[in-house]
């Protein structure tokens, strides 16, 4: 008897393929912006944005590629965060998947809803001038990301947001639903 499997497919493992492409939107393909981004989430000083001539960051940016934000916990895909004691991360994202629902024109397909959490210690928010690290964050991935494409058809767009906050540590959550 054979048991082989017949081939299937799955719009889970869409998730994987729009993890990729969300990731190179923000952190490789968007410059001057990824960078940017980059300096929100690696430079732990104030003025991270405004020194845009220091070598020190310049040599940090153009270190950190992809794998190194995910390898050092700046990007996350877990629904709980463990970061080490004496870690340089002062701030990431989050990224999960949840609300799962078929198509409503392609049934085959599932839409659903990614969080994109963003947290600072709270130490770390003031960026001067009215500026909040988190918000800055969270302003940088919403004009890169909102009504982009992903794998699919449809669009990605964002469906809302609240702010969220842990002893020492605070930010805003953001939601996009992706339209397979």
């Amino acid at each position: 008897k054979n048991l082989a499997m017949k081939p299937f497919q799955s719009s889970f493992l869409s998730c994987e393929k729009d993890a990729e492409i969300i990731l190179r939107k923000l952190f490789v393909e968007s410059r001057p912006y990824s960078d940017d981004l980059k300096r929100l989430l690696v430079i732990n000083t104030k003025d991270c944005l405004d020194d845009k001539t220091n070598p020190v960051y310049l040599k940090k940016i153009e270190e950190m590629n992809l794998p190194k934000l995910i390898q050092q916990q700046y990007v996350t895909f877990s629904p709980e965060i463990q970061l080490e004691e004496h870690s340089e991360v002062k701030s990431f994202i989050n990224i999960t998947y949840d609300d799962f629902l078929p198509n409503s024109t392609n049934p085959q397909f599932r839409d659903y809803t990614l969080t994109i959490e963003i947290m600072s210690l709270l130490e770390y928010w003031d960026l001067g001038n009215y500026r909040q690290r988190p918000t800055k964050i969270a302003g940088f991935i919403d004009g890169i990301l909102d009504n982009s494409k992903l794998t699919g058809i449809g669009t990605f767009q964002f469906i809302g947001g609240s702010e969220v906050a842990y002893p020492n540590w605070g930010g805003y959550m953001l939601m996009y639903r992706a339209i397979h």
